[in-house]
Formats: structure tokens, sequence, C-alpha cells
């Protein structure tokens, strides 16, 4: 099913390599991490080439509900907690800066920029939310306390940050990747100490960024272990009552909301991939005590990679792989993240010291109670004596009835029923 982004806009489309290339900075991976990595360096005067397998922005970014904001969810009072006060404000301070530098760039772009206030809400915990305001303020932002909104629900309270973004995904990376040095149609098949082999050639370079979405080298950086994959659902409603602002439930399980137009864009209905959710049902059903008189004009789904700390893995791939650099993890955030990622990354593949590069990098500890979670699906989904496996590691995989998808409950990698490969970390049709 088509996305509400991919109704209305002109694809871009590149060549595909033909025989061998060489390059100072390849980037593996079309979505918009790896394409702004490729504006940014190409800007900065880096001799740089990216590959993409399919087409760019075929996977991923076209299914983003496209807000750019720093309202996390109720990220700031957690990361205080965990890292200090210190880490949290240059983490806080990465997303503005990301903000920022979509605003300048959008004023040149036709890419329906909007400004719009930002809002996290909760149904049933307003202490959690006082703690966010509270957060925010310590850190410098000017949060306020809501106990009451737009949206046709009653809350407990959300935290408002005032003047943050939204835009059209699509219009935007399509305008900015039309002078990048692309391929598409060129699918990575080995990855050897500065050479990538792919099914069209060989292409040579000194440094490496992965931008995959989920990371496809498995030998290095157990991403396997300290990654997982979360699947949710967005409807797009005609004749519905508008938000002014760009809302998100605070719960992982809860709804999104947010206006394009006419159209109010309706998100939630999560899950672990692989696992059973509300999917796009549970929308439905939500539409149809709600919004009576709207018809669902468009209705897709997207996942994102989630981390052990809810902070992503941007930089170097492992301690073992010094020329090798990463981006990935964005959880549910990938509009400002990824430009985070291409701001770090174009300073660190020229060697030069990034302010922000710690708090995001990939060798932080692993010790956190997610990591017991994503060890024990491994372990369920391998030991599980059913087929079809998937060929990431070989999990047994599940069906999923609303999609008709065979899912990966280990890793997130997703196959058609025909066994065609959908989304990564699977680099292969599945096996049946």
């Amino acid at each position: 099913m088509e996305s509400l982004w991919e109704k209305d806009v002109p694809k871009v489309c590149f060549e595909a390599m033909d025989g061998n290339e060489n390059t100072d900075v390849l980037i593996i991976g079309g979505g918009i991490a790896g394409i702004l990595c490729a504006y940014k360096l190409k800007n900065t005067g880096v001799d740089c080439m990216l590959a993409e397998a399919a087409e760019i922005c075929c996977g991923i970014t076209k299914n983003t509900t496209a807000k750019i904001t720093i309202g996390h969810g109720l990220i700031y009072n957690k990361l205080i907690k965990r890292f200090g006060e210190d880490k949290a404000r240059l983490y806080l301070q990465a997303q503005i800066d990301a903000g920022e530098e979509y605003t300048h760039l959008c004023r040149r772009i036709d890419c329906d920029y909007e400004n719009k206030d930002s809002y996290v809400y909760t149904l049933n915990n307003r202490k959690k939310i006082e703690k966010e305001v509270d957060a925010l303020n310590l850190l410098g932002v000017k949060a306020e306390f809501c106990d009451s909104t737009e949206l046709p629900i009653k809350v407990a309270g959300a935290v408002c940050v005032r003047d943050q973004a939204q835009f059209h995904p699509l219009k935007f990376i399509y305008t900015i990747a039309k002078k990048l040095p692309i391929f598409e149609h060129t699918k990575v098949l080995e990855l050897m100490p500065n050479k990538a082999i792919t099914d069209r050639g060989d292409i040579t370079y000194k440094k490496l960024i992965i931008a995959t979405h989920f990371p496809v080298l498995n030998k290095h950086g157990s991403y396997f272990l300290k990654l997982y994959q979360h699947r949710s659902y967005v409807i797009s409603l005609k004749g519905a009552d508008n938000v002014d602002g760009m809302y998100v439930d605070e719960s992982d399980t809860g709804l999104s909301f947010r206006s394009h137009g006419d159209m109010l864009l309706l998100g939630g209905g999560g899950h672990r991939t692989g696992k059973q959710g509300g999917c796009w049902q549970e929308l439905e059903k939500f539409a149809g005590e709600h919004y009576k008189d709207a018809q669902i004009a468009e209705k897709w789904a997207t996942q994102d990679c989630m981390t052990l700390d809810d902070v992503p893995y941007i930089g170097q791939y492992s301690k073992s792989t010094p020329e090798v650099f990463v981006a990935t993890g964005f959880n549910k955030w990938g509009m400002t993240n990824a430009m985070v990622a291409a701001n770090i990354l174009c300073d660190l593949v020229q060697e030069k010291s990034s302010p922000h590069a710690e708090v995001f990098s990939p060798s932080r500890t692993i010790l956190r109670p997610q990591l017991a979670i994503n060890a024990m699906e491994s372990t369920l989904g391998l030991i599980t004596p059913t087929a079809p496996r998937c060929p990431h590691l070989g999990c047994a995989l599940k069906y999923n009835r609303a999609e008709h998808t065979w899912d990966c409950p280990c890793h997130g990698s997703r196959f058609t029923e025909n066994g065609e490969l959908i989304d990564n970390p699977a680099t292969d049709d599945k096996q049946m």
C-alpha cells in the first residue's frame, strides 16, 4: 500500500552502476539518513558515492509521519537519569541543531514545511508529563504543561514544545538528491576491507557509512543484540477534524495525530515486528468512533529500529572497524536523527571532532534491561522448530495476517507471502 507522500510527487531516478568504481567515502542505503550524509559530504567537498539496492526512499523513509521535533516521547527525564544532565543536554542540542538545519534547507525547497507545536500526551499518568516538563526546563527548553488538547480523547496531561515543524519528506529528499552521486539498483553483496562487491561491479573505498536502516554487516558491533524493530500503522482520513499541532502518545502502543492539508494522519496499532498488535484495525475502530463522517483515503505501515537505551547508534561501527561508520536505531524519530547522523558522520569521516559523537557512540555500554529481552527473543526464534526461516540468522518467521507477510520477531526482517525480501537486516529471500 502506498503512503500519502507517494501520491503527489514524481520520483527522481538514478542509473545503476556499470562496472567498477572508486570513491573516498561509500554510503550504503538510500533512505533519508544516507542521502543526507551524501548531501553534506558532497557540499563539504568530500568525494563520496551512494549505492542503493533498489530505489531511493523505497524502504522506511517513504512511510514516515515526517515530524521534525525535539519532542521524542518522554525521553529527557530518562536521559538525565540514565546519562546525566550534561549528556542529556548534548542529545537535546543535537536535535535542536538538526531542526535548525531543516529550517534553513526548507526555505529553498517546496516541501510543505510548516511550523507546528509538538505535544507528547498521556492518557493516565500526569506525573510523567510533569517530570518531562521539569526535565526540559532544566535543559533550557521552554516546555509547557497542558491538561487539555484539541484531540477527541481526554488526556491526563501533555508536554508542549512550541515552534517545531512538519513537512513532506519525499518532496524534500527528492530535491536534495537530484545532483548527488547515487547509483540505484546496485546491491552490495559482500563487504571486504576497503571494497564492496556489488551485483554491478566492485566499489573501492577508503571509508564506509552503512545507512541501511538495520545494519547489514553481522560480523561486527553485535547489532543483532543491540537492536529490535517495532512496527506501526497509519491511516489518512478525509473529512476528519484537523489538528493544528503534532501529537504523540508517550506509550509505545498509543496514537499519534498530525494533519497534512485537508487530511488527518492517525498513527498507532504498534507492536514488536513479528508479534501481535492492534494494526490498522485499531486505527479504523478509533476513526469509526471519533471521526464518524471521515473516509479512509490511504493506509500504510512502517517500522523502526529500537536501541537498548533510547539513543541512536551513530558513529564508528565497532571498535575493530575504524574506517566503517553507521547510522541506525532512530527509535521512531528518523527525521531529526537522520540529520543528526549526517552532521556527526560528516565530521567523523573527515577525522574531525564532533561535540555530540560520544552521546551517540555505538560502542557505549549494552548492559540495559532491553538486552535480555532481545536475547530471549533471538533464542526463542532459533529454537522454534517451524519453517519458514529467516536467512539473516535463521530465526523462525511468524505470519502477519494484517499485512499478509512473513515477519521475523528476532530482528525484524520481513518477506512477502511468496518469500521475497521486503525489509532488512536479511539480504536474501526467505528459506522455505
